[in-house]
Parts: C-alpha cells; sequence; structure tokens
C-alpha cells in the first residue's frame, strides 16, 4: 500500500546530510547484506516527491501489474538511481513492464489516480502508519523492519483470536 513519509509541501531530504547517512550506514545497508540485497542510497537531491510514482501504481493495478511496477520503480530509484519523480522516468519504467506508456504518462499528466492515491493515504493515516515498512496483522500494527520470530508471533496471535 502506498505511502508517503513526507508529501507535498513538506520539504524532502538531502541524501548527503548527515540524518540519512547515518541511517543508511547503520540500518539500511546491514539489513541488505544481511538479506543478499544490492541497494545504494539514491543520489538524487533533494529527494522525490512520490506522489506520482504511486499515481502510477494506481494505473499499474487496474492494469493488474501493481506488483511488477512496484518492483521496477523500487529497482530503478535504490539501485539505478533514477529519479522516480519524474513523469518521463515513470512512464518508461511502465513501458519495461508492458504498460502501455502513453496511457500511463497520460494518466499522471491528467492526475486521473490523485483522488485513489490520497484515498489510500487518508486510510494509512486513519490505521496509525507512521513508517515504512509497517505491517498489519490481525490487530497489530508493527512499525519498521520486524524479525520473522516478531512477525510470526503476530501471525499466531492473530490466528488464535480468529482475525489473521
Amino acid at each position: 500500500m502506498p505511502f508517503e513519509l513526507r508529501p507535498y509541501p513538506n520539504p524532502t531530504l538531502r541524501p548527503d546530510e548527515e540524518y540519512l547517512q547515518q541511517a543508511w550506514s547503520q540500518s539500511v545497508y546491514p539489513l541488505a547484506a544481511r538479506m543478499g540485497l544490492s541497494i545504494k542510497l539514491p543520489s538524487v537531491s533533494p529527494q522525490p516527491y512520490t506522489h506520482l510514482a504511486f499515481e502510477g501504481f494506481q494505473f499499474a493495478k487496474q492494469h493488474g501489474k501493481d506488483n511488477e511496477y512496484n518492483h521496477r520503480v523500487l529497482q530503478a530509484f535504490f539501485q539505478e538511481d533514477q529519479d522516480i519523480g519524474q513523469i518521463d522516468v515513470l512512464a518508461r519504467l511502465a513501458g519495461e513492464i508492458g504498460l502501455d506508456g502513453e496511457q500511463f504518462r497520460e494518466s499522471l499528466d491528467n492526475r486521473t489516480y490523485r483522488a485513489a492515491h490520497q484515498q489510500a493515504l487518508q486510510h494509512a493515516y486513519k490505521t496509525g502508519i507512521t513508517a515504512v515498512p509497517t505491517f498489519i496483522i490481525g490487530r497489530h500494527v508493527l512499525p519498521g523492519v520486524q524479525s520473522s520470530q516478531k512477525l510470526e508471533e503476530a501471525i499466531q496471535s492473530a490466528t488464535a483470536a480468529g482475525n489473521a
């Protein structure tokens, strides 16, 4: 589900700032290494607003390609250092996964999925989501990266309570 940590007009972060450098060095890079993932702090500065990428997600979802779209956009940003705040970049990525790039571009230009994206954000806010990722398992809301043990405990608890 989409969630913007810093939606417009809140300022986005700059990759050269100490906060991001420290967070990535202490948390993101070690976690990625444990998972065998190649990932890097994108150099796009300031970091892009992601509302257009999330509106593109709504387009992809309507066309049955939401998982492929999410994977490609995250790969482009965190592995290839592409600016996912740009319509040209997003339309090219959409075309790469088999979506009609022109229809996709037109939907972003016209802000066709703006309301759907705003509705998804409102749902996240009402649910109490404040971090990415957040796992919701039954009545458990688990913000941030969780251990497999903690996730299993939440699943077992929700299953036992009948609300998994």
